[in-house]
């Protein structure tokens, strides 16, 4: 698929000033260069242009909110000084796996003063004795190369153990709202169960009594009228 129908199709309707991050991998380039894009997208902070057969940056636009940018698996040999121009404020910067052999093509990017972390790997740079030191010393500002940093530490992934620590609060704080899973509940249940059994055996024995009156009264009631009765016949005769 061409760049531009790409860009279409990634925008979903949506208008450009509106688009924040816009991915274009694997589409084609035409001749090398980009195309589709323009200064309208003045709010995009991500882009990805990985594998699009991208030989030049000349025509990139002024983009100056972004600030992570993904050229992987190109064909860009230099020109990189347009990236300090068009996007000042990268922070990110990944030309792994393009045609960069010399540290002269990299200098461009000292202008980058936002700049933390840059891969070239899968560059023919890389083959350089002292590649690491040299670029380091190149490029003051940057923390890491190639996922690195000059005492060999891997970058962290912010936004993972941000969303880990976050993970982990909610739980320590779930677990102390809550407390043990079931035990009051259970206690609960116990109790209810307790009190609503005492007042049945209640109702039963107030009603068994109730009764065995009734039955007493009833049955006083029959001898009072039997004597009565016999009474009124010794009175008859």
């Amino acid at each position: 698929m061409e760049m531009k129908k790409r860009i279409t199709l990634e925008l979903r309707n949506r208008a450009p000033e509106k688009v924040t991050e816009l991915v274009l991998d694997n589409c084609r380039s035409s001749n090398g260069e980009i195309e589709g894009l323009n200064d309208s997208f003045k709010e995009l902070e991500f882009l990805s242009m990985a594998n699009v057969e991208l030989t030049s940056l000349a025509k990139l636009p002024t983009l100056s909110k972004l600030r992570k940018l993904e050229l992987s698996d190109n064909i860009i040999s230099g020109g990189l000084e347009v990236l300090a121009e068009r996007c000042p404020n990268l922070t990110y910067l990944n030309l792994s796996g393009n045609k960069i052999k010399d540290l002269g093509t990299v200098e461009a990017l000292q202008n980058l003063k936002n700049l933390k972390s840059l891969d070239l790997f899968n560059c023919e740079i890389t083959n350089l004795e002292d590649y690491r030191d040299s670029i380091f010393e190149l490029l003051q500002q940057i923390t890491y190369l190639d996922g690195f940093d000059q005492e060999d530490n891997e970058a962290p992934d912010s936004e993972d153990d941000d969303d880990e620590e976050g993970d982990e609060d909610d739980e320590d704080e779930d677990e102390d709202e809550a407390g043990p899973p079931g035990e009051y509940e259970e206690e609960d249940d116990e109790d209810d169960g307790g009190s609503d059994l005492g007042e049945g055996e209640e109702e039963e024995e107030v009603g068994l009594s109730y009764l065995m009156k009734e039955e007493i009264q009833d049955e006083d009631d029959d001898d009072d009228y039997v004597e009565e009765g016999g009474d009124e016949e010794e009175e008859g005769k």
